[in-house]
């Protein structure tokens, strides 16, 4: 443990959290995140409980002089949720959610994961915007924009966020909402982890209980047609069907390579049906597997895929989804060095496309699509490869992209014309909020809007 860390305070944060050294049993097993590709080794690292505990393990590291990295629910691809010989604040033990139905909202802490308030609110028959991998967590996902099977009705998770308990730079405990702190809670919708240590969330839910979705497989020849008949036929859903789609491996482990089609729709079931006819009945497909299912079970569908302690490297953007990106995309699959591999296109439109691009910091609200390619794979030996499979793939596909790129979906790599990218026409606006509230940039391990 650094010598520079004041041991009279570090016994004291031991007393009431789970304190981590790298001489201490469970210090590796603490400092991984998601992302296997991730390895940072943290001075200290404390499991807070209470947002006491956040002010006091911030006011340590900050004494110390020592640099400080947030960890919610460690899902970011970038991994920056773990600092090279600075102080982590783990925030995995603030579980803590409570749901009122009756006004059908839920305040849940900053360690919760999807799958964990997605439970808690199914209880009542409620839910939110929320991520597509059920283990991510709320706290990153949310501060980013947070995409998912129900943006289309409801928006994102921030377009749905009412209030946030905030620990800022210099220690203070902020309640943030519109009534309070507005430029604050406006900046903290989309702007990622940079304005302080968010320790919990208060959202609005909404009625959804049983969705009516799953998967439609086709095999990879004919990914061409079928994704130009997924672009033209998206343009006609409903605000209540969100249908992404991709170029994937079988799940059964074959290493078959597919182009599929997933569905959620969250209206009635005879409408649904009707709706999501011509997408099971398109084509030959070889996998049709669709139906009601509760929707927590929704949002844990494509868990398998994306396992802890893989290695990940993602690259993301936004386009119309030319013919030309298709045919482009179906022909890098082909040589995909890795079965966990995917391109992934994912649907905007309906009411997350309702919200103006300045009114939260979230700035991507046009029709179209979020390509993602996100490579993963487990031996260390082929990191290169895929590394580079991704690079050239994204470099292929580049002339047919807009502007905007996913905040969430940015790796440790991406310069600060990707991070400008993806903040867009806000990014002026946030770098005004940063001064005020961090101008020491003292969180600055994020996609970092330098004040």
């Amino acid at each position: 443990m650094s010598t520079t860390l004041d041991q009279a305070l570090v016994t004291d944060l031991a007393g009431r959290c789970s304190v981590f050294g790298p001489e201490d049993t469970g210090y590796d097993a603490t400092r991984a995140v998601h992302n296997g590709l991730i390895d940072r080794k943290p001075a200290l690292i404390v499991r807070c409980r209470t947002t006491g505990d956040v002010v006091a393990t911030l006011a340590l590291a900050r004494g110390a002089g020592l640099e400080v990295s947030i960890r919610g629910g460690g899902h970011n691809v970038a991994g920056r949720a773990v600092t090279e010989g600075g102080v982590m604040i783990d925030l995995a033990e603030m579980k803590g959610v409570t749901v009122d139905p009756d006004r059908a909202t839920a305040k849940a802490e900053g360690g919760v994961t999807w799958g964990e308030l997605n439970g808690a609110a199914g209880k009542h028959g409620l839910a939110v915007t929320g991520g597509l991998i059920s283990t991510t967590g709320i706290a990153g996902y949310t501060l980013g924009g947070g995409l998912g099977w129900l943006m289309a009705k409801y928006g994102m998770a921030a377009d749905n966020l009412l209030a946030v308990e905030l620990v800022t730079a210099e220690g203070e405990v902020l309640d943030v909402g519109a009534d309070s702190h507005p430029d604050l809670f406006w900046a903290l919708r989309g702007g990622g982890g940079n304005f302080g240590i968010a320790t919990s969330f208060t959202y609005q839910l909404h009625p959804v209980e049983t969705v009516v979705g799953g998967l439609i497989a086709h095999p990879l020849d004919a990914a061409p047609d079928m994704l130009r008949f997924y672009r033209d036929a998206a343009a006609d859903c409903s605000d209540d069907l969100s249908v992404f789609a991709g170029l994937v491996h079988a799940p059964d482990g074959s290493g078959a390579q597919l182009s599929a089609m997933v569905v959620c729709h969250i209206g009635d079931a005879d409408v649904a049906e009707r709706e999501l006819e011509p997408f099971k009945t398109w084509g030959s497909p070889l996998v049709v597997e669709v139906g009601p299912m509760p929707y927590p079970v929704m949002n844990t569908l494509l868990d398998e895929g994306y396992p802890a302690g893989a290695l990940n490297y993602w690259l993301s953007s936004f386009t119309q989804l030319p013919d030309e990106l298709i045919d482009i995309a179906v022909e890098r699959f082909a040589s995909v060095p890795s079965p966990m591999n995917a391109i992934l296109f994912e649907h905007f439109h309906g009411a997350v496309t309702r919200v103006g691009p300045t009114e939260t910091a979230v700035p991507h609200r046009d029709k179209g699509w979020n390509i993602l390619i996100p490579s993963v794979w487990t031996d260390p030996a082929d990191s290169e490869a895929n590394i580079a499979w991704t690079r050239e793939t994204f470099a292929a596909l580049r002339p047919h992209f807009g502007t905007g790129r996913w905040l969430n979906y940015l790796g440790d790599d991406q310069a600060d014309d990707a991070i400008r990218a993806a903040y867009g026409p806000n990014y002026d606006r946030l770098v005004e909020v940063k001064r005020q509230y961090d101008p020491d940039n003292v969180f600055h391990l994020n996609h970092n809007i330098v004040p």
